[in-house]
């Protein structure tokens, strides 16, 4: 596409990721201080319908990730792989001030977003989410930023865009409506004479409650929805339940039974806390993820049901993304996108003028529609992002992006920080949008490596669009964690700060010794970072200041309890009204006896 006068991009930028299908490192040795990982179940095999991310092992589970500890594939252990060279677009010096080969010597094995390879057996892996949006996705109830599996990142290469121009399986109808069940108020939450407590020390917070599972689960597993959080109730979703727990005891409220299997959820619920889940149509297999549903979080109650109508041929409606925005919900997925009304299930639009189509959205305060345009080759067709009215579907810019360049992730909607990436090239690059779509700045990585932590890259095979952590944004500066050093046994990495204005960094604040810090979102003016738990040390939630400086600690998790806080499966953590939880992000066992003894959820307090 002939790109107009004046509109050419910017030939510095990010870097030349590892090719996912090559070199992939093998899991780091434990440390001599941390305990052995749990033994887990082989996860289910990938299929039809089940995106495999790249990187991933046949048969593994996207989002999980080795060990119970730093559960980051490469911060110890790791060596070069064999793209040791600066991206295409790191040879020549750009406008933005960058020389060749930029980040140093060499790049370290990376994945493009995705689960990493876990080790045989299983282990943990950390999923960052946060509870309020602040300025990252403005949703009034807690936006919840939703990560699986750790990544590794140089920053390097080229901008990878341009200024912008202003027949259905069986039970396809599920039998019944969605019963609620009240509950007995006892709900699996663990009681304050558990002992979880005894240890505790001064200046730590408390266990408030701890859960085991309840639910007989298929053969291998499944995989959690949410939590989210609508006043005192906990929601998350998983198999053929949604269920809502107090936060202050973790004793269940309500349970929403489904008739088929859950498939897709938004990261964040409305403002008045409803949310919209996706479930299949049958339990067969082959059975496609098209049918949803509202949720009421407070009451469990089931709202309005959906079948999200066939685009075509090529409508794969075996995976779909949802996302919300103001009283709009959209799916996406490859091959089509609809957009319907929270409030009745109306929908709204669906094909968008044109040929450019969007195959994910990010919802909050906005809603980001990432876009491939299907012109020639549809191997390089470029992408596009647009800002577009969630009532109309009418877009108020568009942002074209360069050939061979995709839309991988939005870290943050407003201000807009996007992510793209060239599989080709193997290289990354993350741009800051002005509020009208033109380019405001591209992040200068130096020669730092990165590590914002996603859901998975393959959007079009069902990966949602938002849900980073590690990463945070305020009107003027853009925070993102460096990947841990591996000095010792224990590594230690810091927060880095970017000017939005200029791209360029502004300061820096180092995590503690032997801790690893992960900004989840803004509060109150400051980053919100969280000190994962080590073997000795309960996990701590801080603030950094804007201006940078040491973190200031808001809770400390007691130190008796840090194996346990440790030793989520593939854990969501979130802070929210001063309570920091700690979920699977997947729940799987042996036997029967095992699974029912699998935790789900931990929460702390004062």
């Amino acid at each position: 596409m002939t790109q107009p006068p004046g509109q050419q991009p910017p030939q510095g930028g990010f870097g030349a990721p590892q090719d996912p299908q090559q070199g992939v490192p093998q899991p780091p040795p434990q440390s001599p201080q941390m305990p052995p990982p749990p033994q887990m179940p082989p996860p289910p095999q990938p299929g039809y319908g089940y995106p495999q991310a790249p990187g991933q092992a046949p048969g593994q589970v996207p989002g999980q990730a080795p060990g119970p500890y730093n559960q980051q594939p490469g911060p110890y252990g790791q060596q070069p792989g064999p793209y040791a060279q600066p991206g295409p677009y790191g040879q020549q010096p750009g406008p933005y001030g960058q020389q060749p080969n930029p980040y140093g010597g060499g790049y370290p094995p990376q994945q493009f977003p995705g689960g990493p390879t876990p080790p045989p057996g299983g282990g943990g892996g950390k999923n960052f989410f946060s509870g309020r949006p602040g300025v990252i996705v403005a949703a009034a109830a807690a936006a919840l930023l939703v990560i699986g599996g750790g990544t590794w990142f140089v920053l390097s290469g080229d901008d990878g865009g341009t200024k912008p121009v202003a027949d259905k399986s069986q039970d396809a109808e599920p039998s019944g409506s969605p019963s609620v069940d009240e509950g007995d108020g006892t709900g699996g939450g663990r009681e304050a004479n558990d002992d979880l407590n005894a240890g505790r020390k001064d200046g730590e917070s408390k266990v408030l409650w701890l859960q085991t599972n309840d639910v007989d689960l298929p053969r291998n597993g499944s995989d959690v929805f949410g939590p989210w959080f609508h006043g005192d109730t906990v929601v998350k979703a998983m198999y053929k339940q949604v269920v809502g727990y107090s936060a202050t005891d973790g004793k269940k409220k309500w349970t929403l039974t489904l008739p088929a299997e859950l498939c897709s959820a938004p990261f964040a619920p409305s403002a008045d806390g409803k949310i919209v889940i996706g479930f299949k149509n049958g339990t067969a297999d082959t059975a496609d993820c098209d049918q949803i549903q509202l949720v009421d979080l407070t009451t469990g109650k089931g709202g309005w049901k959906k079948e999200i109508p066939k685009a075509g041929l090529f409508d794969l409606l075996s995976d779909i993304t949802l996302a919300i925005s103001g009283d709009t919900v959209t799916a996406a997925r490859t091959g089509g996108a609809n957009a319907f009304r929270m409030s009745d299930g109306k929908e709204l639009f669906s094909k968008l003028p044109g040929d450019c189509q969007p195959y994910a959205f990010a919802g909050g305060a906005k809603l980001i529609a990432a876009e491939s345009c299907p012109i020639g080759d549809a191997s390089v067709a470029p992408n596009q992002v647009q800002e577009l009215d969630p009532v109309t579907g009418k877009a108020k810019w568009t942002y074209k992006v360069k050939k061979d360049w995709e839309v991988d992730k939005v870290y943050s909607v407003d201000p807009l920080v996007i992510s793209l990436k060239n599989a080709e090239k193997k290289s990354w690059s993350i741009l800051a949008l002005n509020a009208n779509g033109t380019l405001r700045s591209q992040m200068e990585g130096g020669d730092d490596k990165f590590q914002p932590e996603c859901g998975g890259s393959f959007i079009v095979l069902g990966q949602n669009l938002e849900g980073c952590v590690g990463v945070a944004a305020d009107a003027t500066t853009f925070y993102m964690s460096t990947a841990p050093d591996q000095s010792g046994t224990t590594g230690t990495n810091e927060v880095v700060a970017f000017n939005l204005a200029t791209g360029k960094q502004k300061w820096r604040s180092k995590a503690p010794a032997g801790r690893v810090m992960t900004p989840l979102r803004m509060e109150g003016g400051n980053v919100l970072v969280y000190m994962e738990a080590t073997y000795d040390k309960g996990g701590v939630v801080a603030t950094v200041a804007p201006s940078g400086g040491a973190p200031k600690t808001l809770q400390r998790h007691p130190a008796s309890t840090a194996q346990i806080e440790n030793d989520f499966y593939s854990s969501t953590l979130a802070y929210v009204d001063g309570r920091f939880y700690v979920t699977s992000g997947r729940v799987s066992a042996g036997n029967d006896a095992e699974e029912l003894q699998a935790k789900t959820m931990m929460a702390f307090g004062e």
